[in-house]
């Protein structure tokens, strides 16, 4: 990793890697090869990572952004996601007819999500260099086959590549577009704890594991979403809570923010999300917390591909 200057604008290819939230996450098995088997209604919320990649002589990256050090510190450029998918692509450059002659590439990663947090940053990262990455090279891939390859990367990675509000199941391989969703805001608040996704599946227990309730139904309006999430539930939650009790005040403070329909830890936390109907109540809860709880992080954003 290192702070290489990226070269002129022209020649950037640009993404961003949203933040991914489970609105309801179930784990329903565990597969002999230890993989579980989830079921979750996902969707990206309008913030998150970017991600910006360059022609260059070989593979580089860069990282900036408020949550850099803690990225860096976590490993290895072997280990960093974004780097492992632009490897990936590189090793099957010989098979597809690329389009340019460009060796390598310069990525930057700024990274605005927090780590280790259950809203998909590294998932969502690679996700982002795949797509940047292969069309930097020409490599025209189609959609089924980048999901492919970002299951190998990490059970998050498809649905990331999805970008869209998607009923996930399997082991993240089987996915399909959600109902359709109206338009909400989510305000996003971790209490800067990192959490393990291993360490939280790792206390559970075969008898827990139970079947998952249908997928959502067509909705007419926000509380009737509101009021179909509630009948499901995020699996991981309780096991988080144990490991890190501060989520119980995450999500008491966020329910009592005004306008906040619920709230609900994301994937396997800390991160917690509250439901919005609008971005003046989403981005007033935000200033709310910044005020009460400034050491928490706190951001609002829309829920991409919603609005009927």
């Amino acid at each position: 990793m290192t702070l290489a200057t990226m070269p002129p604008r022209q020649s950037i290819i640009q993404r961003q890697a949203a933040a991914k939230i489970n609105l309801t996450l179930h784990v329903t098995g565990k597969r002999a090869d230890g993989y579980h088997l989830l079921d979750s209604l996902i969707v990206f919320a309008g913030v998150g990572d970017q991600i910006q990649v360059a022609p260059a002589d070989n593979l580089s990256l860069e990282l900036d952004g408020p949550f850099c050090e803690e990225l860096a510190g976590a490993g290895s450029d072997d280990d960093n996601l974004v780097m492992r998918a632009a490897r990936m692509l590189a090793s099957r450059r010989e098979n597809v007819a690329a389009a340019t002659s460009c060796k390598g590439a310069h990525i930057k990663l700024t990274k605005n999500l927090p780590i280790a947090a259950g809203v998909g940053g590294g998932s969502a990262d690679a996700a982002a260099a795949l797509d940047a990455v292969s069309e930097l090279w020409g490599m025209t891939l189609p959609q089924s086959e980048l999901m492919a390859l970002g299951l190998e990367l990490g059970a998050d990675v498809p649905a990331c590549i999805a970008g869209v509000p998607v009923h996930v199941s399997g082991i993240g391989d089987q996915i399909e577009p959600a109902v359709d969703l109206p338009a909400f805001h989510l305000v996003l608040v971790n209490p800067r704890v990192l959490l393990s996704t291993a360490r939280v599946f790792g206390t559970l227990r075969p008898e827990t594991f139970v079947a998952a309730p249908p997928p959502c139904p067509p909705v007419a309006d926000l509380g009737q979403l509101v009021a179909e999430i509630k009948q499901r539930r995020n699996d991981l939650e309780a096991p988080a809570l144990v490991l890190v009790p501060e989520i119980a005040e995450v999500l008491k403070t966020l329910a009592d923010q005004p306008g906040c329909r619920m709230s609900r830890m994301s994937g396997s936390g800390a991160t917690c999300f509250g439901i919005f109907a609008d971005e003046i109540s989403a981005l007033g809860a935000v200033s709310s917390l910044a005020k009460s709880n400034p050491e928490w992080w706190a951001v609002s954003g829309p829920v991409l591909g919603s609005g009927i």
